[in-house]
């Protein structure tokens, strides 16, 4: 996800009939009063510093935050992108300094320990953002943002869940269609359906295929199933979160903040063989093919890979692909009877350091707000975390001709694990990634998730 940091200031399938949002424009005009608040006294001159990470969301933003400084005359909204790696590193160092952002975007693996070091401001403590109703998002995306005290740390932004990428060429030379990819079964033991798809869509140097005698799984030029690293850095969100939620495997002891993980289950650890297993067997690239820096996106893309599981925030990389006629699918259905996906969701948190801690709770209110959701969606990057920004979205991304109801579906249905949010969020990954690396690698069992288990639920005792 690392690009070069770009600095910019303002101005600057299946397919379910659905309600379009075109009218929802006009009926919302710019009306920044739908979350903003009242504007700043005339003659006042703020200049607010708003920091984000993703270079293809900057111009949606950009113009929320053209939006809300007419509303708002007085009040300057800057905007900063980094890339996912510069940003944390950046954002660190600055807030250490004293000169942050007054606004950022937020990830759940960082605002725990934000929260511990007295970084963010309570939404609640804020005039616009204190009588705030966070029943207007999508279900449960509010309460990943909602500390220990009860308070509100970050305003939901947008959501994520998994799903399968494909090329609808390679499945042809394979004699399939993308009907084949519905309704996959999958289970750690055998692998289900999904495994047999998985293997004849493996070629190896000879033009055999994984189900097919002869194949030699040491001379792979076409994996059944792309590679995203270990999982390690993010609790295994894209890698096989959907294969261990599949089972009815919970992360922690409570639906946020628990203070006890569970990879002491033989259900997690038998995913996880399950799927690095695959190396073995050729329908997957090795840990050392892949490197440190895996990219699941350019898998597909070379022809490496044929399924791609990645998360929805891909979707327009993937659809940038050259000559790929590129098709989304569900992950499998797994044990508990349906697919399962993790879902995320990033959010927006003011800066304890701001010196406009007004003015930055309307521009957070703005930026959960319809108006500036609709906005974002209508770019078809993301999918907003409120659903008339969800909707625009969907239809952006249709008009791209890229079907991503395999996303959507799985919030309608309520098939998802929520991501862990817990106290030392830093400390648990520096634990977890290590062990996992070397799982993959070979070097450890699965099983040693167990003795990795307690080392993390030490933490917390």
């Amino acid at each position: 996800m690392t690009r070069t940091p770009t600095t910019t200031s303002t101005p600057s399938g299946r397919r379910r009939r659905r309600r379009s949002v075109a009218g929802s424009v006009v009926a919302l005009g710019l009306l920044a009063q739908a979350g903003c608040g009242s504007a700043s006294p005339a003659g006042s001159d703020v200049t607010l510093d708003y920091w984000l990470w993703e270079s293809l969301q900057l111009p949606g933003y950009q113009k929320c935050a053209d939006a809300f400084e007419a509303e708002n005359p007085g009040v300057d909204v800057r905007i900063t992108q980094y890339g996912w790696g510069d940003y944390w590193q950046k954002l660190t160092a600055a807030l250490v300094a004293g000169a942050g952002p007054d606004v950022f975007t937020d990830h759940l693996t960082k605002y725990p320990g934000f929260v511990t070091r007295d970084v963010l401001l309570p939404l609640d403590d804020l005039e616009a953002t204190a009588d705030y109703d966070y029943s207007g998002f999508q279900e449960g995306l509010a309460d990943l943002w909602v500390g220990q005290d009860g308070k509100h740390y970050g305003m939901p932004k947008d959501f994520d869940t998994i799903a399968l990428f494909y090329d609808a060429r390679v499945l042809e030379e394979a004699g399939m269609t993308p009907a084949d990819l519905e309704g996959l079964t999958w289970n750690p033991d055998d692998g289900g359906t999904f495994e047999d798809v998985v293997a004849h869509l493996s070629v190896d140097a000879n033009g055999v295929r994984g189900d097919e005698e002869g194949f030699d799984p040491e001379q792979v030029v076409t994996y059944g199933l792309a590679s995203g690293g270990s999982g390690g850095d993010g609790h295994g969100q894209t890698q096989w979160s959907w294969l261990a939620g599949a089972t009815g495997w919970t992360y922690t002891d409570a639906r946020v903040w628990g203070d006890r993980y569970n990879y002491d289950d033989p259900r997690v650890q038998d995913s996880i063989a399950w799927l690095f297993g695959l190396v073995d067997k050729g329908f997957m690239p090795s840990f050392e093919e892949v490197g440190t820096a895996p990219n699941p996106t350019q898998q597909l893309g070379s022809g490496q890979a044929a399924l791609s599981p990645n998360g929805s925030w891909t979707i327009s990389s993937y659809a940038r692909l050259e000559g790929i006629d590129l098709g989304v699918a569900s992950v499998p259905i797994g044990p508990v009877g349906h697919p399962v996906s993790m879902y995320n969701g990033l959010g927006d948190s003011i800066s304890a350091q701001t010196e406009e801690p007004a003015a930055a709770a309307r521009w957070v209110a703005f930026l959960g707000s319809d108006a500036c959701q609709l906005l974002v969606g209508q770019e078809g990057v993301v999918f907003p975390a409120r659903p008339l920004g969800t909707q625009a979205a969907v239809e952006a991304f249709g008009d791209k001709g890229v079907d991503v109801e395999p996303f959507t579906d799985l919030v309608e249905n309520d098939y998802t694990v929520l991501f862990p949010v817990t106290d030392h969020p830093a400390d648990v990954l520096s634990i977890l990634q290590p062990a996992l690396d070397a799982i993959y690698i070979g070097s450890r069992d699965a099983s040693d998730l167990t003795q990795v288990d307690e080392q993390i639920n030490a933490l917390f005792e």
